[in-house]
């Protein structure tokens, strides 16, 4: 369960990418504060999907889902609204119980510096604090992680008691039986047991997703080393694995629907499209005759993005001049590094001031994370990160997105099978 989900700030609106990172350090500070500072390194972007669960079910209100966290090195020390509550707690058991199955496979497996008996003793140890701690906070919230490490000792029986041409599914099963009592007992602590049975199925797709998606990406690695992998063992071809990842996707899509939300936006793009575009990273795209279109905000009639204004749609719109001031010609300069006419340009520091000011922002981590002033020039700079996205906007059918933002966008939206559907609207 690391890795599938990888949402691209220019795939979030401001509101989804502050309520994803809201969820992301609050499942960080609930590792912290539950585990200590080492269960930290557990968290991860797929196990914050519990949380994200938990709070779009409950009849919310923002101030009891939030807290104001201190200054972090991560976000470049500023505060921060932070989830908090029993989905935090949540994920952060179920993470760190993950974390402490996947240290345990790689101890029994020696792989790299598992190998050395030293390293692999450590582990063994972490893995045994770490199966206690989960199974404590689990329980504070009425969830028994005792399923999550039945499902991994089955694993390592069924992959030993595996022969070849079986079918792949037994071997993704254990996986879904955990990934899917996860996600019912959102609804639990959301208290809306209606839920739990539409949220176990979507969690047991999102548990063979992952799986399968897993041993795909690793096949040739695996090969190379001689490791045991299933798609191998079961003699299943790409194309299968493909056509098995790509109706897990569809199916947890069509398990969400039946799930009662309170706020359905960011679920919606996590587990209805951040899966598939995880899918596309491992197999590459699929092939789709469905034209992507949205409403054309100016006459009301539909047109493919880009079409009617040529640009392209994640380009930041021109910019616009202040009232009362004279419009800025179009040879003159703009955009980062330049100052706009009338402005006085920031007095540059010497060098001994510069190089003081950049050690002070590399250690707080402001030049990899956030938006910054240079510490020489003073002028304003994206972060590290920021210029070296993860997004595959550059890709050509990234540009084919629809707007439906009106409710459960994949609701008469044939987009929602072919392109990135743009559902990060405010």
């Amino acid at each position: 369960m690391f890795g599938i989900i990888r949402p691209c700030r220019h795939r979030l609106s401001e509101r989804l990418q502050t309520s994803w990172m809201a969820h992301l350090c609050g499942l960080c500070l609930a590792l912290r504060d539950d585990h200590g500072q080492l269960a930290r390194t557990a968290t991860n972007y797929d196990g914050l999907i519990i949380s994200v669960l938990v709070e779009a079910q409950a009849a919310r209100e923002d101030s009891s889902w939030r807290r104001t966290a201190g200054p972090c090195p991560l976000r470049g020390m500023r505060t921060a609204s932070v989830a908090k509550g029993e989905g935090a707690r949540l994920a952060a058991a179920v993470s760190l119980a993950l974390a402490s199955v996947k240290i345990r496979d790689h101890v029994e497996d020696r792989d790299g510096v598992f190998a050395r008996r030293p390293v692999a003793a450590g582990a063994r140890a972490v893995t045994r604090r770490w199966d206690r701690q989960s199974a404590g906070s689990a329980s504070t919230v009425g969830f028994d992680t005792a399923v999550l490490l039945d499902a991994a000792s089955r694993q390592g029986e069924l992959e030993r008691s595996l022969r070849p041409g079986g079918s792949v599914l037994l071997v993704t099963e254990p996986t879904e039986t955990a990934t899917s009592a996860a996600f019912a007992h959102t609804a639990v602590i959301a208290g809306r047991p209606g839920n739990a049975a539409p949220l176990a199925e979507a969690g047991r797709l999102f548990g063979r997703l992952a799986h399968l998606l897993d041993a795909a990406e690793d096949q040739a690695a695996d090969a190379a080393s001689g490791a045991w992998n299933p798609l191998t063992a079961t003699g299943t071809d790409r194309a299968e694995a493909e056509r098995l990842c790509r109706d897990a996707v569809h199916g947890i899509r069509l398990a969400l629907r039946e799930v009662d939300l309170t706020d359905r936006t960011l679920v919606h793009v996590l587990l209805g499209h951040e899966t598939d575009r995880a899918v596309e990273r491992v197999f590459g795209r699929a092939r789709h005759t469905a034209s992507c279109r949205r409403p054309d905000t100016a006459g009301g009639a539909t047109g493919a993005v880009g079409a009617t204004t040529g640009e392209h749609p994640h380009q930041a719109p021109p910019q616009q001049t202040p009232p009362g001031q004279a419009p800025i010609p179009p040879w003159v300069p703009q955009g980062p590094g330049f100052t706009p006419p009338g402005q006085k340009p920031p007095n540059p520091r010497n060098l001994l001031a510069g190089c003081a000011m950049w050690a002070l922002m590399a250690c707080t981590c402001q030049l990899l994370c956030c938006d910054h002033e240079d510490p020489f020039s003073r002028q304003r700079r994206e972060g590290f990160c920021q210029r070296h996205d993860c997004c595959d906007c550059g890709d050509p059918g990234c540009g084919d997105c629809c707007n439906c933002c009106d409710g459960d966008c994949c609701d008469g939206c044939d987009c929602c099978d072919g392109c990135c559907c743009d559902c990060g609207c405010n």
